[in-house]
């Protein structure tokens, strides 16, 4: 099992917000001191600040989700091997009869072509951990 992790966009939202589930993934996974650092998908970058203005976010949580999405490795989206996984993934997941949100496509994608395995909060992901990713979920405090 790799122990690089890829972030889905609600850990970061928990990070942010630093609410119960945002601090037990500081205690498990030290998201700012862990070697090798977690990365993100490109796509995390808009999808956290359309978040940042939905929830009306004030200075110092902007200011917390500007550190973040400096401080962890991103995944670009432009490269062949990621559209070559994103098309594979999705083609899977709507044999399985799921259609899975383009973000989080992407994000997979980006799971895939990396390494990693997905830390995330929801289930969207579970039915790519057999064929495609490692996921890794934490549950919501």
């Amino acid at each position: 099992m790799s122990d690089l992790y890829l972030f889905d966009t609600n850990i970061l939202v928990h990070l942010i917000r630093e609410d119960a589930t945002g601090l037990e993934i500081k205690a498990r996974f030290s998201p700012f001191t862990k070697d090798p650092k977690p990365l993100i998908c490109n796509v995390t970058d808009g999808e956290l600040r359309s978040l940042s203005l939905q929830f009306s976010w004030g200075k110092q949580k902007v200011d917390k989700m500007n550190f973040a999405l400096d401080y962890f490795g991103r995944v670009p989206i432009e490269s062949m091997d990621m559209m070559t996984a994103y098309a594979a993934i999705d083609f899977f997941s709507m044999s399985q009869g799921i259609k899975m949100g383009k973000n989080d496509l992407w994000i997979a994608a980006a799971t895939y072509i990396s390494g990693s395995q997905l830390l995330s909060t929801d289930t969207d992901f579970d039915h790519l951990a057999s064929s495609f990713i490692q996921v890794n979920r934490v549950e919501l405090r």
